[in-house]
């Protein structure tokens, strides 16, 4: 069943939430407007509507959607999950603070953290989120937010919010959450304690491989800060991308649910071949965040990550001999998709910054589609041959 979100459910949410009442006449599928521009009123500035304002038609339904969805005051649409981040962070963050980042994340996030940031200004430190105390050792005077990715990207790794979101309660800091491996079926982190939600919507609130597009979702005042920085940064996507992600946005209930479901079956049945060193799947009892993940999400989502016994040279062969299971990068679509975050996600690191982080060349990522699970299985089984 959908977790109930208040009165209904995300599911509802999903297909209604944020639309306006309908009436005799009028189109059951909210309709695209491609319009750049809009008719003002003569003599002010109130009401204008403006693509890149965000405030437009398909925008204004999305973005109150995806915010009950998280159980947000508000949520921005933006072009990209990376102009998400970088615009949401650059919101809370000015030059001369200090940003506390888990060292496990996303490739295109460490690159913006360490390297961009650092030349407007802001000092970053990665802390390693299983180290006990990690995050209070490494505070400053200067620190204004601390941010995390859960699940990680791509190590299934669970972080356990609820000792972070204290600390940051206590000491009075933002916690930013990349929940984009989850989705809001799966975990809502506002409601454990997170301040901010970060999503590349390009992968599960879309689910269609077919749209670029970020979310940040927070409280009303932020999510203006937000806004500004997107106006700035020209990071507002256009309307059909909008209607798109609606689209995708409506089946996201029954498309999660269906991953999490083929992921479970794949995880056990790779973890019972010799061909395959690892399984990282925190749904596997052995996963070292199990207990977590079961305390944190409503879901173990579609993601898992492989290592062949036989290292880089089984791994190309293996690749090469999948049929069913497409060789592409992104994730969280109807499709199921395999990458190697060495030459993807995770390319502009060097192999030792990987491995640190737990990405051994080699490492596989899995993201399941909603496909049979036998298919995607039998797949497996004949690339591993």
């Amino acid at each position: 069943m959908s977790k109930k979100k208040g009165p209904q459910a995300l599911s509802t949410i999903a297909i209604h939430g944020g639309a306006e009442t309908r009436h005799a006449g009028d189109p059951v599928v909210a309709p695209l407007v491609q319009s750049v521009n809009y008719v003002q009123e003569v003599g002010t500035g109130a009401g204008l509507k403006y693509t890149r304002y965000g405030n437009t038609p398909n925008a204004e339904r999305i973005q109150k959607r995806i915010a009950m969805l998280e159980g947000a005051e508000a949520s921005i649409v933006l072009s990209s999950g990376m102009g998400a981040t970088a615009c949401a962070m650059l919101a809370l963050l000015r030059p001369g603070d200090h940003l506390l980042a888990s060292a496990y994340i996303y490739g295109g996030t460490h690159r913006l953290l360490t390297e961009e940031f650092n030349r407007h200004g802001i000092d970053v430190t990665l802390v390693d989120p299983f180290e006990p105390r990690a995050w209070r050792k490494r505070l400053r005077k200067e620190t204004r937010a601390i941010f995390v990715e859960s699940p990680v990207n791509p190590t299934c790794r669970v972080l356990d919010l609820r000792p972070i979101s204290y600390l940051t309660k206590e000491v009075g800091l933002a916690l930013v959450v990349d929940s984009t491996f989850a989705s809001p079926v799966n975990f809502r982190p506002i409601e454990h304690g997170a301040d901010v939600v970060i999503h590349s919507a390009t992968k599960y609130l879309n689910g269609h491989h077919d749209v670029l597009s970020g979310v940040v979702a927070g409280t009303e005042s932020y999510i203006q800060e937000v806004l500004q920085k997107e106006m700035v940064w020209g990071q507002t996507p256009d309307p059909f991308a909008l209607w798109l992600l609606e689209r995708g946005l409506k089946t996201i209930d029954v498309r999660v649910r269906r991953q999490n479901d083929n992921a479970m079956r794949i995880a056990h049945w790779c973890s019972d071949r010799k061909e395959i060193k690892r399984v990282h799947y925190p749904g596997l009892s052995d996963h070292p965040d199990h207990e977590i993940a079961r305390a944190m999400l409503d879901g173990f989502g579609g993601m898992i990550a492989l290592e062949l016994s036989g290292g880089g040279k089984a791994t190309d062969k293996f690749l090469r001999r999948l049929k069913l299971i497409t060789h592409a990068a992104s994730l969280g679509g109807v499709d199921s998709l395999i990458c190697e975050p060495r030459y993807t996600s995770h390319a502009a690191m060097s192999s030792e910054e990987r491995a640190r982080i737990g990405i051994p060349d080699g490492f596989l990522r899995l993201s399941i589609g909603i496909e049979d699970a036998d298919d995607i299985i039998a797949d497996i089984e004949q690339a591993l041959k």
